[in-house]
């Protein structure tokens, strides 16, 4: 009788993601392209965004109120005529001295005035304006350039934009961006056993929920995704998938279909037409990663990533080994998750041997909660946690420790 070969030792999370990010590289920045500003949210910026102009441009005044020249106002209850009215977007004349100006906000502070008091501590009366406080040189004045000054880079390259993003390049005039192509990714099932929401529901068969997280996840990254729908299980046709897929994309997503059984065509498939590496990563859950690439007609490849079936293993193991790989194909400067230190409000006293990412939610009082069914299946508990707690191998985790988390409202965006 034969001795079976000793099983490969599970490889960590970090070293698969570090073989992944050496393999995969930036999409081509000459493929980069301009877009309005208006529709550039959640891309990859290919250049740095200068600004062009000082921001604000010239001093303005921060609220509502008068502008005056300090000296004239030494004590409270002092009484100027008002010489002019400046509302925003209007240059004023040169403040003589001995008067004050109606101001706005936002409008242009003339010059000469060197203080705003705000309206509320001024009182309309009889030959002008009673000031009731007494100002302070700059009170009020927004200084030109004191957000952006000219020339300076207020956008850098690499980042994803966001809404906030978006308002600070349009700050300095930028109506258009250049951005980073967007990877295109086609998306397949296999399984016989799958079938579509809206559908009857044969005995045996269950409803493709992958499909529509790994959809949405793609497309929360600023993916072009190819949906190509289910692949019956039969080798020629999950060939011809991959053959199509290669030829659209730059990267094949799958999940499920890669380990040893009879109808597991996907690993013979990829094989035949690229190449693949199968991983065990010491990571629950999760732990079975396909990583290689299918071959193209014309020549190149199309990378390949096949993610385990269970719903909470493929939606987990995306956010941890896909995610950097699309952020590192549209030339994203951050690829890692930013983490918290938060405190744990519940036990964990069975550690796994390997590193282990629970689903928790944050509670009224700053801490972490639990979900109370960690299974690889139980799509709920993504539904209702906030993030994953980052589990160190073999790590019982007491109420009241201090833990590492990953909120999924980073590892989503």
């Amino acid at each position: 009788m034969s001795t079976p070969a000793p099983k490969s030792p599970l490889l960590s999370l970090d070293d698969a993601l570090a073989a992944l990010l050496d393999a995969v590289q930036p999409l081509a920045a000459a493929e980069a392209q301009a877009l309005s500003t208006f529709d550039a949210l959640g891309r990859v910026l290919a250049d740095d965004v200068r600004s062009g102009l000082n921001v604000p441009p010239e001093d303005n005044s921060a609220m509502d109120g008068y502008a005056l020249r300090v000296a004239d106002v030494p004590a409270a209850g002092t009484v100027l005529p008002v010489s002019q009215r400046i509302p925003a977007g209007v240059v004023g004349t040169p403040l003589q001295p001995g008067t004050a100006a109606r101001i706005f906000t936002g409008a242009q502070v003339p010059a000469g005035a060197d203080a705003v008091l705000m309206q509320e501590l001024c009182e309309a009366v009889d030959g002008g304006v009673k000031f009731n406080a007494v100002p302070a040189r700059g009170q009020a004045i927004r200084r030109r350039g004191e957000d952006v000054q000219a020339n300076a880079v207020v956008l850098q390259k690499g980042i994803r934009l966001t809404p906030q993003a978006l308002g600070m390049a349009a700050s300095v005039g930028a109506g258009s961006l250049r951005v980073m192509r967007q990877p295109r990714v086609a998306l397949f099932s296999t399984g016989d056993e799958l079938a579509m929401p809206g559908e009857p529901l044969k005995p045996g068969a269950i409803y493709n929920s992958n499909r529509f997280t790994l959809r949405g996840l793609l497309q929360s990254l600023g993916c072009e995704v190819i949906d190509l729908g289910i692949v019956v299980d039969k080798l020629d046709a999950t060939r011809e998938a991959l053959r199509r897929a290669a030829e659209v994309s730059d990267l094949i997503l799958t999940c499920g279909g890669v380990s040893v059984g009879e109808e597991d065509h996907l690993k013979p498939a990829v094989e035949a037409e690229g190449r693949l590496t199968l991983w065990q990563m010491a990571i629950k859950p999760g732990k079975p990663l396909a990583f290689g690439a299918v071959r193209r007609e014309g020549g190149g490849d199309a990378w390949f990533i096949g993610l385990p079936g269970n719903p909470v293993s493929a939606f987990v193991t995306f956010l941890l080994a896909v995610r950097p790989v699309l952020l590192r194909l549209q030339g994203a400067s951050e690829l890692a998750p930013k983490a918290m230190s938060l405190r744990a409000d519940f036990d964990w006293p069975k550690p796994d041997r390997r590193r282990e990412f629970l689903r928790a939610r944050l509670n009224a009082s700053g801490g972490l909660d639990l979900f109370p069914n960690q299974g690889s299946g139980v799509l709920t508990s993504v539904v209702w946690g906030d993030g994953l707690v980052d589990t160190p191998p073999a790590k019982a985790i007491a109420r009241g420790d201090t833990v590492r988390f990953l909120p999924f409202a980073d590892l989503l965006a």
